[in-house]
């Protein structure tokens, strides 16, 4: 699935021409360089590297500065392989976001906002007290009886418990482009996108 690399900007609303009123994310979707290119020769398989948002070299690697200097660019900071492109790309080369069009659908993919440490009622949606799910009594959020008998004598893997909440890779399928502003490099899609603001996000085809 081909696609580009993008940084989220924040939720924002507009209304379409029915005069309904969407919510929708912004996205500062490329310029992106090619900073490599896999072939089916050398790497065993077909796919493009793309490289977005500059990186001082003060804070870049031997590794990072060579390998974006046989590209021709400055060093990036976020750097990932996409597959399914039609044309052919050379180093160097730039991928803006008019790779996308409006009206189609695309998946984009982030790092979720982590929420620390959180009770099983926020993290897996007990209903506490009032609802007196999972066998509590008189504890408005605690998880109650996690065990089974003298046998199996053990907590099954899996057991929904309290523990770190967020920071996991989730990906929003089949959202709609509504706007493509080219000479900003912005993106509009319906929905919300996973990440905080300036978060980075991969949206694909």
């Amino acid at each position: 699935m081909s696609g580009l690399i993008g940084k989220k900007i924040g939720m924002t609303s507009i209304f379409d021409d029915n005069g309904k009123n969407i919510p929708c994310t912004v996205i500062e979707a490329g310029p992106c360089i090619v900073t490599q290119v896999r072939t089916e020769e050398v790497d065993g398989y077909e796919a493009i590297q793309l490289g977005f948002d500059d990186a001082t070299e003060k804070s870049a690697t031997k590794a990072d500065l060579g390998h974006a200097k046989k590209a021709g660019t400055s060093v990036k900071r976020k750097v990932v392989e996409f597959k399914g492109f039609d044309e052919e790309y050379k180093l160097g080369d730039a991928i803006t976001v008019e790779h996308f069009n409006e009206g189609e659908f695309v998946d984009v993919a982030g790092t979720s906002k982590g929420k620390g440490f959180q009770g099983v009622v926020k993290r897996h949606g007990f209903g506490g007290v009032g609802q007196a799910t999972h066998g509590q009594h008189n504890r408005l959020r605690a998880p109650g009886s996690i065990g089974a008998a003298s046998y199996p004598a053990r907590v099954f893997k899996g057991m929904k418990m309290a523990g770190r909440m967020g920071g996991d890779t989730v990906k929003v399928q089949n959202l709609r482009v509504l706007k493509v502003v080219a000479d900003k490099n912005l993106l509009v899609v319906k929905g919300c996108v996973p990440g905080h603001k300036n978060a980075y996000v991969t949206i694909q085809k």
